[in-house]
């Protein structure tokens, strides 16, 4: 058994804006001094092969998540995103947790997620008949929009709001990459985005629908009721679906608009058929993802012969373990055709008890997204360079701009769920 310590380790620029650039040669000189294992010098170790991360979250009782520590390790106690941060569902000691996710699971379910289509369609194809207009746009920022568009309908919010929360996401979303001189900022948006929640609620229950449609909010709210969730966990339950249902979903679907402009064959194909765009989103999850999720060893452990000691901080990039070339085959080809195998499916939501609970309304609206988008946007090209956020915590490009030759809306009937 080996020592982290004795370890020859590769030690990766995590924090270097080349690693939000293209992280892929870094990962490449990591996997040539050890196949799964390399350090972040300033927080910890980074697991960067898919079957040690598989591994590792199938048995996650010997790691706990790692919020509580971050906020301290940053200094961010009684803060509002401090106080968030400790208190959110995910960060909640194991009972509690199992509660709260089984109360609200049974609610986001394949099902769920189908009948919401109509309504993600309709919102994707009214952004696009705004923004294609002048046959230029930063895809990224259109891409922003759908997303919160379809999580406001989802709960009955005014979409003349949404700007002002999209501001607000797009700072928080940074938490994760611990610059500390974004945290004033961060502060701001958490105040203002928790004061918007409690009021949703408090309107809601002032004003309960009553043309028979139970949208979101309204689900939420009586489950919480019933299941006698704290009122605060409630809060926190809708902030939070706010801020991991902004970013991920506006970040792959500006990666995939990203890598299909290199793909025009595949990006034709996604307007024409409809089933196929399901393979695309599915490939696009192995090839691109914006997490790094984050754990702390809850006490000694041993894996693959390497002692991990007590309170040890491991980095888990699920945004690479996707193109990891011993797990995938010709890892660095975007396939959609790729043959899906049980134990190569990608972990872009996670896995265990953390899986991602709105992981059927993400693929469903990047689904909707890919299918009318080439139907609207013609012959797309890079028209400069994109930007890209910092790697660790929410990664992704930060602005994409694309010419094109506007469609025209097309009258067609449902496609089917």
């Amino acid at each position: 058994m080996q020592r982290l310590e004795e370890l020859d380790l590769y030690h990766l620029p995590m924090s270097d804006a080349a690693m939000g650039r293209n992280p892929w040669p870094e990962f490449e000189k990591a996997r040539q001094k050890h196949p799964w294992l390399a350090q972040w010098d300033e927080y910890g170790y980074v697991i960067h092969a898919y079957d040690a991360m598989r591994e590792l979250f199938a048995d996650e009782s010997k790691l706990r998540p790692p919020y509580a520590d971050v906020v301290d390790e940053l200094g961010q106690q009684g803060t509002p995103w401090g106080r968030f941060t400790k208190e959110q569902m995910i960060a909640l000691p194991v009972e509690e947790h199992r509660l709260l996710r089984n109360t609200f699971a049974a609610k986001f379910t394949p099902r769920f997620a189908n009948q919401l289509r109509p309504m993600m369609r309709e919102t994707i194809s009214r952004l696009l008949d705004e923004w294609i207009v002048d046959g230029k746009m930063d895809f990224e920022h259109f891409a922003s929009h759908f997303p919160i568009s379809v999580m406001f309908s989802l709960v009955g919010a005014p979409h003349e709001d949404i700007q002002g929360m999209v501001d607000d996401l797009e700072v928080i979303g940074l938490a994760h990459s611990y610059q500390l001189d974004l945290f004033p900022r961060i502060q701001e948006g958490m105040v203002r985005i928790e004061q918007y929640v409690e009021d949703l609620i408090a309107k809601r229950r002032e004003n309960p629908r009553t043309d028979g449609v139970e949208d979101l909010l309204e689900l939420l709210i009586k489950t919480a009721d019933e299941g006698n969730i704290d009122p605060q966990q409630l809060q926190d339950l809708i902030s939070f679906f706010f801020i991991a249902g902004y970013d991920t979903s506006k970040n792959v679907l500006t990666y995939t608009m990203y890598t299909l402009l290199d793909h025009p064959d595949i990006y034709k194909r996604c307007g024409e058929d409809y089933e196929y765009c399901k393979k695309v989103i599915e490939e696009a999850l192995r090839w691109f993802n914006p997490g790094t999720v984050a754990r702390y060893a809850d006490a000694d452990f041993e894996f693959r012969g390497v002692q991990f000691p007590k309170d040890t901080m491991l980095f888990f990039p699920l945004s690479i373990s996707g193109r990891d070339p011993v797990t995938y085959p010709d890892a660095q080809t975007f396939d959609p055709d790729r043959p899906i195998e049980a134990e190569r499916r990608h972990i872009a939501f996670a896995l265990g008890k953390h899986m991602c609970l709105g992981q059927y309304i993400a693929r469903a609206q990047l689904q909707e997204a890919i299918h009318q988008i080439p139907q609207r946007i013609l012959d797309p090209k890079l028209s400069g360079e994109p930007g890209w956020r910092p790697f660790p915590g929410t990664w992704g490009i930060r602005g994409l701009p694309i010419e094109f030759t506007p469609g025209e809306a097309v009258a067609r009937e449902a496609e089917p769920a």
